[in-house]
């Protein structure tokens, strides 16, 4: 997320909405209350709609509400698929009392995506393999390819699988995991998943 917020007041001229789009080169803008609290949106499909059709001369009038908004801690995947939902290309996002602190937009997403491999492999080993599984590093063989996370390996039985595959899809960077892990029992029996 960028935290340095271009905003407007639901007072702002229709002009300097546009001067301000153009000046910071960007699509849109949240517009904020006296609080810092996030009302709604502009674009400037709404500046182009409205000089169209509509002579509405303020944020507030342009202003698509209620905006739809993220929270910090929301995991990358979560507010790209809200952005894809919603289609909308960037997300106001708000503190626990809907007070803009950044924004995120498409482009902020797409660069998580852009994740060396490398970077993907040490976290996944780290954090699932040797933290969440209580694994030594080279327990499982983890190997990443564009994003796609391979797990292969014997684990013993009861090891919570599904729980390391859905912190895998966590990770950002990761667009798909492959398991190919097996629970065996102490004696070396294959195991259900």
């Amino acid at each position: 997320m960028t935290r340095e917020v271009v905003h407007a007041r639901r007072a702002t001229p229709f002009k300097e909405l546009v001067r301000l789009l153009d000046r910071h080169r960007i699509g849109g803008l949240p517009v904020v209350d006296h609080d810092d609290k996030v009302i709604g949106v502009v674009s400037g499909t709404d500046l182009v709609r409205a000089r169209t059709t509509v002579r509405a001369r303020t944020a507030g009038e342009l202003m698509t509400s209620p905006a739809v908004t993220a929270h910090p801690e929301q995991p990358v995947p979560d507010a790209a698929r809200v952005m894809e939902r919603r289609g909308v290309d960037r997300l106001p996002v708000v503190d626990e009392e809907d007070r803009l602190i950044g924004i995120a937009t498409r482009r902020d997403l797409l660069r998580i995506f852009l994740r060396p491999d490398e970077a993907i492999r040490r976290q996944v080993i780290d954090e699932i393999v040797v933290g969440m599984l209580g694994l030594p590093p080279d327990a499982v063989r983890v190997l990443v390819r564009d994003g796609m996370v391979t797990l292969a390996g014997h684990v013993t039985a009861g090891t919570d699988i599904g729980s390391a595959l859905w912190a895998t899809w966590q990770v950002d960077g990761v667009v798909g995991v492959v398991n190919g892990l097996d629970a065996v029992e102490a004696k070396g029996r294959a195991g259900t998943v």
